[in-house]
């Protein structure tokens, strides 16, 4: 069978941490065809020079700041108007977990949110590159673990179209610095944080392309920005 043309998937996660006493988990993926990948990473470094940042400046929701703020949304509309770019977002509250119950620690859980984030960009038969950010010491067991799962979810035994999950440094990759930003705005709406007029306003700007609240799921099917909000049972 022959097989389609491949995607890039870059994955990021916001208060990720089990103590960091933030109420969410929220991860975000942004996928690309992966012969746009280093189109999109030209554009991205020509958006740095045109705000007069070097390329090696790391799109950071973190880093969002009054000065820096037409850059950020220079970055922002980039994504929202070019159609090979696509978001899914992984909403998840932390307060109520009991992973006793599930036999499981925060780490298994925190991987059972990226399987949610990351099956809704598998299509069947497209070779796919996955890569998440360098998280800890102890990524590589929980990668091969999250391949496994995704792989045999897809029936993909032989690894034909899950080709990789690789952690990478993401101040190495323009579009995971993207998945970054819209995942710290997501968080940042869902929190109700009103602490920086730059970061409400980018949130609201992020509302306004997406055509989405940021604080309930979109359609499942939705192609351009995509959010889920999982709820513990």
């Amino acid at each position: 069978m022959a097989m389609g043309p491949s995607v890039n998937i870059y994955c990021d996660e916001s208060t990720h941490l089990e103590n960091d006493r933030m109420p969410y988990l929220v991860l975000g993926a942004v996928a690309c065809a992966s012969s746009r990948a280093t189109e999109a990473n030209t554009r991205l470094k020509e958006i740095k020079r045109k705000n007069g940042l070097p390329d090696h400046f790391e799109i950071k929701w973190s880093k969002v700041s009054p000065g820096k703020f037409d850059f950020y949304q220079d970055v922002l509309d980039y994504f929202f108007d070019d159609d090979d770019l696509s978001f899914r977002g992984v909403v998840a509250p932390k307060a109520h977990l009991d992973h006793a119950h599930f036999s499981q620690s925060h780490d298994d859980w925190y991987y059972k949110m990226m399987f949610y984030l990351i099956r809704n960009l598998l299509q069947p038969d497209m070779p796919t590159y996955i890569y998440l950010d360098k998280k800890d010491t102890r990524g590589g067991q929980k990668v091969a673990r999250l391949h496994q799962v995704l792989a045999n979810s897809q029936y993909d035994f032989d690894r034909k179209t899950i080709r990789r999950v690789q952690i990478v440094e993401s101040h190495h990759v323009n579009l995971m610095q993207v998945a970054d930003l819209l995942a710290g705005a997501v968080n940042y709406t869902n929190r109700g944080l009103r602490t920086s007029e730059s970061r409400v306003a980018l949130a609201e700007r992020v509302k306004e392309r997406s055509r989405a609240s940021l604080v309930q799921s979109t359609l499942p099917s939705a192609p351009k920005f995509n959010l889920f909000h999982w709820q513990p049972r």
